[in-house]
């Protein structure tokens, strides 16, 4: 790799290489340490190809819920199995691997800006901003960077839009599917809510078992699926789905509501 070679957005992939390395380092007792982490499926990605995948997501914290991702994803193809053991796989992380983020989140410090460098996709949100809804057109700029991510490797999307859950899944990523044919692969989070902070940023409790499940890629016919059905199809495979509710504890959704009542009164 040149001292000086850069990605298609300009990025220095010998700095973004050891952002990595650093963030990583960092943040790795998070997951093996403080709290425990589960994995499931990680050997799936090994059988991926280097570009066009798309990862879709449900979403808890800004920021805790891809790093882990990216420690699972570079210690998965290093060679080891549903764990994170040995920060070894540091060393040579994938450097084509983004997430999609808000621009604003990824503007709101210096610390989300080094995260961004890391790997971020920074897209203007188009039914929220500054804690506010709004309603504005999708900026193509936006959506051809997002097509540039995924032609060039992995990206992490989080089509709800937002850390609160059974929110609906935002129709651009159904078209974003539909336009450039990913392969699209479903990963299923939990715990993360409960042992981070919302940003995701700041240790909450300790003790809590955090779980990332990595599911087979979808089979989808993407020229003749309509939009409405890939939208209902995102979430049934990343469990987001209305019908889920039905099957889950009354006392689980309630404590559900009253830590988002809680987040809003913090934040």
């Amino acid at each position: 790799m040149g001292l000086f070679k850069k990605n298609p957005f300009g990025h220095i992939l010998f700095l973004k290489l050891w952002l990595i390395r650093i963030l990583g380092a960092l943040t790795h007792r998070r997951f093996k340490g403080f709290n425990k982490l589960e994995i499931d499926g990680s050997e799936i990605l090994r059988s991926l190809p280097d570009t066009n995948v798309l990862f879709v997501s449900n979403h808890q914290t800004y920021f805790a819920d891809v790093v882990a991702m990216f420690h699972v994803f570079n210690a998965s193809l290093s060679g080891r199995e549903d764990n994170i053991k040995n920060i070894g796989y540091l060393w040579k992380p994938k450097l084509n691997l983004y997430f999609v983020a808000a621009k604003e989140t990824m503007q709101a410090g210096l610390l989300p800006k080094i995260l961004a460098y890391a790997g971020s996709v920074s897209i203007e949100r188009t039914w929220r901003a500054e804690g506010k809804d709004v309603q504005r057109q999708v900026k193509m700029s936006d959506v051809s960077n997002i097509s540039k991510a995924l032609t060039d490797g992995w990206v992490i999307t989080f089509p709800q839009g937002t850390t609160r859950p059974w929110k609906p899944i935002r129709r651009g990523t159904a078209h974003l599917i539909k336009k450039n044919k990913p392969v699209v692969v479903p990963i299923v989070i939990d715990g993360f809510r409960r042992s981070f902070d919302r940003k995701g940023l700041r240790v909450k409790k300790r003790g809590i078992l955090q779980s990332i499940e990595i599911k087979q890629p979808l089979e989808i016919d993407y020229d003749n699926i309509p939009v409405e059905e890939l939208v209902e199809k995102l979430e049934y495979a990343i469990e987001q789905h209305p019908s889920f509710l039905k099957v889950i504890p009354a006392d689980e959704i309630k404590s559900e509501e009253e830590l988002n009542k809680e987040r809003e009164w913090r934040y």
